[in-house]
C-alpha cells in the first residue's frame, strides 16, 4: 500500500474510532436505558473489547492503519528521518482530521451523547497521570511486537485487556484517554482544543511519554541484541 493509501486508511479509522465508543455508549445507556448499574458498565466493556477487536483486524487488513498517534509516533522514533517526517506530516493529521469530523458528525446526529472526556483534576495531576498511562501503553504495544506473537487473538487480547484496565484507572480523573487525536476531537467540537490544560495533559505529556518509553525500551533491548551479534561467527 502506498502512502496516500495508509494516510486514508488513519483519517477512515480516526473517523470510525470517533464513532464506536460512542455508539456503544449510546446503546447501552440510551437504546437498553440501563443506567449506571454494574451490568451497564460490563456490557459497555465487552463491547469496547469488540470493537477493539475490529479495530485491530483493520489495521492488519490496511497494513498499518491506526487512530492512534501515539502508536505510530513510536515506530516512527524507533525508524528513520523519512518515516518520522511522515508520520507527524502525513499521518497525524490525517487522524485529527477524521477524528474532528468524526466527533462533529456524530455530536450532529445525535446530541445526547455528550462532551467527551473531561480533566477533573488539577494540570500538572493530569499531565503526570496521562503520560503514566501512555509511558505503560506504549511499553506494552512495543514489547508485543518486539516478541511478534503468532496468535493475532492473544497479541490484541493483551493489547485491549490493557489499554480498557489503564482506561479504567484514568477514567474518573482525566478520561483516560491515551490519544492525542481523539481528545482533540472531542475538545474541537466543545471549543477548548487551544486551551493550555488540553495542550499539556492530552498532548504534550503523552508524547513525552512516548519518546521516554521508546528510550527505556531501547536501553533495556539493544544491549542483549548486541550481545547476540558479537557471540555469532564471522
Amino acid at each position: 500500500m502506498g502512502r496516500m493509501g495508509l494516510i486514508l486508511w488513519d483519517f477512515a479509522l480516526s473517523f470510525m474510532w470517533a464513532w464506536a465508543g460512542s455508539l456503544a455508549k449510546l446503546f447501552v445507556y440510551s437504546f437498553l436505558d440501563w443506567g449506571k448499574t454494574p451490568e451497564a458498565e460490563a456490557l459497555n466493556l465487552s463491547l469496547s473489547v469488540v470493537y477493539m477487536y475490529f479495530f485491530a483486524w483493520l489495521g492488519n487488513f490496511s497494513r498499518g492503519g491506526a487512530y492512534n498517534p501515539l502508536g505510530i509516533l513510536s515506530n516512527a522514533f524507533m525508524g528513520g528521518l523519512d518515516g518520522f517526517l511522515f508520520t507527524v506530516f502525513g499521518r497525524i493529521p490525517a487522524q485529527i482530521a477524521g477524528s474532528i469530523i468524526g466527533v462533529r458528525l456524530i455530536k450532529k446526529t445525535f446530541p445526547q451523547v455528550g462532551h467527551g472526556s473531561r480533566l477533573n483534576v488539577d494540570i500538572h495531576h493530569g499531565a503526570m497521570i496521562e503520560g503514566l498511562l501512555t509511558f505503560i501503553i506504549v511499553i506494552v504495544s512495543l514489547g508485543l511486537k518486539k516478541k511478534d506473537p503468532r496468535s493475532f487473538f492473544m497479541k490484541t487480547w493483551i493489547a485491549t485487556i490493557s489499554k480498557i484496565s489503564l482506561r479504567i484507572l484514568g477514567s474518573d480523573l482525566t478520561g483516560g484517554i491515551m490519544n492525542p487525536a481523539s481528545a482533540l476531537g472531542w475538545a474541537y467540537a466543545r471549543g477548548d482544543h487551544i486551551t493550555k490544560e488540553h495542550l499539556l495533559v492530552y498532548w504534550f505529556a503523552p508524547l513525552q511519554a512516548t519518546i521516554l518509553a521508546v528510550l527505556v525500551f531501547k536501553f533495556f533491548t539493544e544491549p542483549r541484541k548486541s550481545k547476540e551479534q558479537k557471540a555469532k561467527p564471522e
